[in-house]
């Protein structure tokens, strides 16, 4: 599917998929595989923002997923995002959608919020807030609504 049908209809918290439709080098080819592995994975969908002006300038819609975080000892040292245009030609895939009545935690309210972190439910949510900084942090749960929306992928509710 589209950018556009990611942007449109795939919940917060979905894990979508992209690729560029080539097929995977052998991984002896480590250059080449490093290459295709930016154009073919798959992250969380933690925000989506619309169009927006900028100076004399426009940028167009956009969404960001979380692909990888990196560090050690339970310490995140480098966390990896991806944004992409609605633009974008690449193919996305909703490949889990959030399961209906999980927490979603946002880091601040309104249209700028991004997911930092997806509960089972809202005690395991409010409890991870309380080992993590976010004191603007809004709470989400899931909906039916969001969950039952698997019309997107042509599949029948």
């Amino acid at each position: 599917m589209s950018a556009h049908t990611i942007f449109d209809n795939a919940p917060i918290g979905s894990i979508i998929a992209w690729s560029d439709a080539t097929r995977e080098p052998p991984a002896r080819f480590r250059k080449k595989l490093t290459a295709w592995q930016s154009s073919n994975s798959k992250g969380r969908l933690i925000r989506k923002q619309g169009g927006r002006c900028v100076g004399n300038g426009s940028l167009s819609a956009c969404f960001t997923l979380h692909e990888a975080d990196y560090g050690a000892s339970g310490v995140v040292a480098i966390r990896v995002h991806r944004t992409f245009s609605l633009e974008s030609k690449l193919h996305f895939t909703v490949v889990e959608r959030p399961v209906m009545g999980s927490m979603r935690v946002f880091d601040r309210a309104g249209d700028d919020a991004e997911l930092v972190y997806l509960g089972t439910n809202e005690a395991e949510a409010k409890e991870w807030l309380t080992r993590h900084g976010y004191p603007g942090a809004v709470l989400q749960e899931v909906t039916a609504d969001e969950v039952g929306a698997d019309a997107v992928e042509g599949r029948a509710a």
